[in-house]
């Protein structure tokens, strides 16, 4: 167990046909600034993703390497980075569990955004520190299922309870009264340093917390356009499967008359250029 001694965070089945998203809004901000994960020191662990597999980008940060991680780790002390927009709640309370059960300290530093999915990781920390100009955001669980008027009635009573779930944690670590919770989670808050501390979401603002310069510039160019195009698809009202979808479809190859150039794969300028068609 951690030194708070946190408790475990409850579990669901997955529903069928549930599909996961990363707020819209949270998701466009985060992908006009990303941090590339730099090599981690020996007792750190970088989540610089959304949360669960990204099986169209081959991204996302999984229960399967937070598990690696921890058992490279050991019984020593972990600082975990967070820089998320969120994503597979299942995901998220699975990798909170995780680190509650780690052995030693857990200290969590929200290198920018700690949102949705992320925020519930983020309370595993033994000890919180936010950095100037981060945020935490919490909200309701957030999903789509696919089905009929009955699939549809089960899954509203599903969703009550997984924002229970998320109650729970938040109000365990935090110590806010329960119905403080709910109106941040209604509310779909997002919190600065100070909030986050005043909050309880956080335990210090530190000053000292910074992404290191020009992680960006070492980013996969192709990777960042791909987010920021699914990010202002998202703000669009496209579902996560439909952006993927439509993506997929610009990155297939051309006609058979195409030069071979431009059917070589991924064309930055052109996503760059549709981005721009959405925003306007």
């Amino acid at each position: 167990m951690t030194i708070r001694n946190l408790p475990e965070a409850k579990t669901f089945a997955r529903p069928q046909n549930f599909q996961w998203d990363a707020p819209s809004d949270v998701l466009a901000q985060w992908a006009e600034k990303p941090l590339a994960a730099a090599d981690d020191k020996d007792n750190s662990i970088s989540i610089y993703d959304v949360i669960g597999e990204d099986w169209w980008t081959g991204g996302g940060f999984t229960t399967k390497r937070m598990s690696a991680a921890l058992r490279s780790i050991g019984k020593n002390d972990v600082v975990v980075n967070i820089n998320s927009p969120g994503g597979d709640m299942f995901e998220g309370i699975a990798i909170y569990n995780m680190l509650r059960e780690h052995e030693a300290k857990v200290t969590v530093n929200v290198m920018g955004w700690a949102a949705s999915a992320a925020s519930i990781i983020a309370m595993a920390g033994d000890e919180i520190r936010v950095g100037l100009g981060t945020f935490v955001m919490v909200h309701n669980a957030w999903g789509a299922v696919i089905g009929n008027r009955h699939d549809m009635r089960e899954a509203a009573k599903l969703f009550d309870g997984f924002d229970n779930a998320l109650a729970d944690i938040y109000e365990a670590r935090t110590g806010l009264a329960r119905a403080e919770i709910v109106k941040l989670m209604d509310a779909e808050t997002f919190m600065g340093p100070s909030d986050a501390v005043k909050n309880g979401f956080a335990d210090t603002v530190a000053p000292d917390i910074k992404a290191p310069d020009g992680d960006a510039k070492n980013m996969d160019r192709g990777l960042m356009a791909r987010r920021q195009t699914e990010a202002a698809l998202a703000r669009a009202g496209f579902s996560r499967n439909d952006r993927s979808e439509m993506i997929a479809a610009m990155m297939a190859p051309r006609d058979a008359g195409r030069s071979a150039e431009r059917d070589a794969g991924f064309e930055p300028a052109a996503f760059q250029r549709l981005i721009e068609t959405i925003r306007s």
